[in-house]
């Protein structure tokens, strides 16, 4: 148990995210004395023109930092206190963290920011050493990600419109790991229709409120969309192209995700629509753990799915790997990686497991090795790299061990715009379906407005109208601008 003493409250987040990245589901505790209770105890005391850092270690103090400066400037102030203790706790623990201090999502503002201010990419991968502590290696990665999405985002006018996430909160079963809104469909197939039928009620409203502006891409997922009927799916996308015509979209991404979810006639309704990308997700390619993790199919399912994908005439897959699943160490990951290089898809997304609060997994720590290391995780990016793909975007979650990262790679001309547009928060995301949060976006003041749904599926299709009201009143404030 690790506990925190402050005279101000100011950088509490940044404190208890930095302390996490160290020590992973480790408890942080408030307290105003100094106990041997506490494995580590870090005092925080802020005074006019210097913050005193202390650390103490089971009741004695170990180290100590000062950090000169007014603490109230939250702007060039937050940085020197967080790079503070980032010192204490890696001097301490003798480790060093691949991301330095950093411990948001989106590390590639960064660099966004620093090709506004005419910075070349030498001086901001030299800006994230020195002033954030990361690595060469990431520094160099999110340098190389962010000058890609720059690159793309010029060829289209993505501030005149708008993009539709839809979500479908259905799964075969469970992932151990999962802590997505998503309901096992066999067991809730009779909520379906009702769910679909408040769904497109969302759509619609969308539709009429929303016709001042282009709709340019749509991402169908969830759960696993493919989950539904191959008539459920035709019902949805047929009523979908009537309200937003898909034929006038840059792109359509269906997530396939689970093999065992996909069958032919799913595929081939998906492929009527002009569906242009579809996610097939294995996650790993080794039997033993996709028993352990809860997903009901085999390897080899996942090849025949696939192939049976590029029959139906599909040419933009995507697959999704993750680094550090229970029980796999950096030998299983390396059969997943030369399995997916012979079924060679135009994208592979590799993720760091990230241990979810809500997730199965997070209660069985002690049952399981499982979290991700460095060296998994570039090893992952070699062979991305072998596939002829490049790094196009990326993100980084809370709850990751290792407190690494997830990036999204593809072959030329085979980016997901979506993908970019979602994690750079540069136009609205507009999302309907139980558990989905919108992305309202005021490019003026550079500020953010969300609106979540009832995650419930049930709650949700009783409530629509709701649901509908809380975007109409966001939407209401967004067209006065």
């Amino acid at each position: 148990m690790i506990g925190l003493i402050q005279n101000e409250t100011i950088y509490e987040y940044d404190l208890r995210s930095l302390i996490l990245a160290f020590m992973l589901g480790e408890k942080i505790e408030l307290t105003d004395s100094v106990d041997s209770i506490y494995d580590f105890i870090l005092r925080v005391s802020y005074q006019t023109d210097v913050t005193h850092l202390t650390l103490y270690k089971k009741g004695i103090k170990v180290s100590r930092e000062l950090i000169p400066g007014d603490y109230k400037d939250k702007k060039s102030f937050k940085n020197r206190i967080k790079r503070g203790v980032y010192l204490l706790l890696s001097e301490e623990l003798k480790r060093e963290l691949p991301w330095g201090t950093l411990t948001g999502i989106r590390p590639t503002k960064i660099v966004f920011d620093g090709f506004e201010q005419g910075k070349s990419r030498k001086q901001i991968i030299e800006n994230f050493q020195t002033e954030y502590l990361a690595s060469q290696e990431k520094a160099s990665l999110c340098t190389e990600v962010a000058a890609k999405e720059r690159k793309l985002l010029e060829t289209f006018p993505y501030k005149d419109g708008y993009s539709l996430y839809v979500g479908i909160p259905f799964c075969p079963s469970t992932c151990l790991y999962c802590s997505f809104t998503s309901y096992p469909v066999k067991t809730f197939q009779s909520r379906v229709n009702g769910y679909l039928e408040a769904l497109l009620k969302e759509a619609a409203f969308v539709k009429e409120r929303y016709k001042w502006k282009k709709l340019q891409t749509m991402y169908i997922g969830g759960g696993t969309p493919t989950s539904l009927s191959a008539s459920e799916l035709d019902y949805l996308l047929d009523r979908l192209n009537k309200y937003f015509p898909f034929s006038e979209l840059l792109e359509l991404t269906v997530e396939a995700g689970r093999p065992d979810s996909i069958t032919k006639e799913k595929l081939q309704v998906l492929k009527r629509y002009g569906v242009t990308r579809i996610s097939i997700n294995p996650q790993t390619m080794n039997d033993k753990t996709l028993k352990l993790i809860g997903r009901n199919h085999s390897v080899k399912d996942v090849k025949e799915k696939f192939h049976l994908a590029r029959e139906v005439g599909f040419h933009n897959i995507n697959m999704d790997i993750i680094c550090g699943l229970p029980e796999e160490g950096i030998e299983e990951l390396e059969t997943t990686c030369q399995e997916i290089k012979k079924l060679d898809p135009e994208s592979l997304t590799v993720h760091s497991l990230a241990v979810k609060r809500t997730s199965k997994l997070n209660h069985m720590r002690d049952e399981y090795h499982f979290g991700a290391t460095e060296e998994m995780v570039s090893f992952a990016n070699h062979c991305a790299g072998e596939m002829n793909m490049s790094p196009y975007y990326m993100y980084r979650q809370k709850n990751i061990p290792g407190n690494l990262e997830n990036v999204g790679f593809s072959k030329k001309s085979k980016e997901c715009l979506y993908n970019i547009l979602i994690m750079e928060e540069l136009h609205d995301i507009i999302a309907i379906g139980a558990g989905t949060s919108s992305k309202i976006i005021n490019q003026k003041l550079n500020s953010i407005s969300r609106i979540e749904n009832l995650k419930d599926v049930i709650r949700y299709t009783a409530r629509i109208d709701e649901m509908i009201h809380r975007k109409e009143e966001k939407m209401n404030l967004r067209q006065e601008l």
